[in-house]
């Protein structure tokens, strides 16, 4: 309870800091381009479930849908590539010529064969978030040091205890960091695509507020997408808290 208030506490500071941040800069340049925050958070409290709340329920949606995707396909494979040598020798090559590739040049191509729709974007999400959790399974794998095998081995063991009792605890905390690494990306990501062929998300929404030059209804819309992120973290953080707790200090 008290690592929470702290947790919290450091929280409300690094709002209260950007916000002074925003202020100072809103009275400096003192334009519309830049609205003083209070402004801002009064049209937000205005239009939040009238317009607001639909576009991001949209985003969120997007995002876990396209991060689960990633999990259920890149988690098995990238335990696979860890302990199976010989499938690591086949399926590095493959991952090593696609994971350099900007996935937003794939979106055109996309659009053309899942559509416009919700599809075409969490598939995006699933491309940008998937190689980072194989190749940060695999390398935790391949960090373990070979004597902790021995005494499941020696018991006896198949790959499925193995699995148990040393491969999935071993690689949680790289699992947690590779979702919370691509996590960020995955978020920019379907800002850009959520300009293309829909009327709802967060990209939508700000990207509409910017060409009717209004601004607070732009800033509130950023607000969110900021929230979203600071959500999606803090929830990350929890479940690293509570699953790993032998590395936290």
């Amino acid at each position: 309870m008290k690592k929470s208030k702290v947790v919290l506490r450091a929280y409300l500071l690094g709002m209260v800091f950007l916000l002074l941040l925003w202020q100072a800069a809103a009275s400096w340049v003192q334009l519309p381009i830049i609205p003083e925050p209070w402004l801002v958070f009064e049209r937000l409290g205005a239009i939040f479930a009238a317009k607001i709340a639909i576009h991001a329920a949209y985003s969120l949606w997007r995002i876990v849908a396209g991060i689960l995707l990633a999990v259920l396909v890149g988690y098995p494979l990238g335990i696979i590539m860890g302990y199976f040598v010989r499938a690591d020798r086949y399926l590095a090559p493959l991952v090593y010529l696609t994971y350099p590739v900007p996935k937003i040049a794939l979106l055109p191509i996309l659009m053309l064969l899942a559509g416009v729709g919700e599809l075409s974007k969490i598939i995006m999400i699933f491309l940008i978030v998937v190689f980072q959790i194989v190749v940060a399974l695999r390398d935790g794998i391949w960090a373990i040091p070979a004597e902790t095998y021995y005494p499941l081995y020696s018991l006896g063991a198949g790959f499925r205890q193995v699995f148990r009792y040393i491969l999935m605890p071993a690689t949680l905390p790289n699992f947690i960091t590779a979702i919370r690494v691509a996590m960020a990306t995955a978020v920019s990501v379907l800002f850009f695509t959520e300009t293309f062929g829909t009327q709802y998300g967060m990209g939508y929404f700000i990207m509409d507020a910017w060409l009717r030059v209004n601004y607070l209804e732009m800033y509130a819309g950023i607000v969110i997408l900021s929230l979203l992120g600071l959500l999606l973290f803090g929830l990350l953080d929890m479940m690293e808290e509570r699953l790993c707790r032998w590395q936290m200090k």
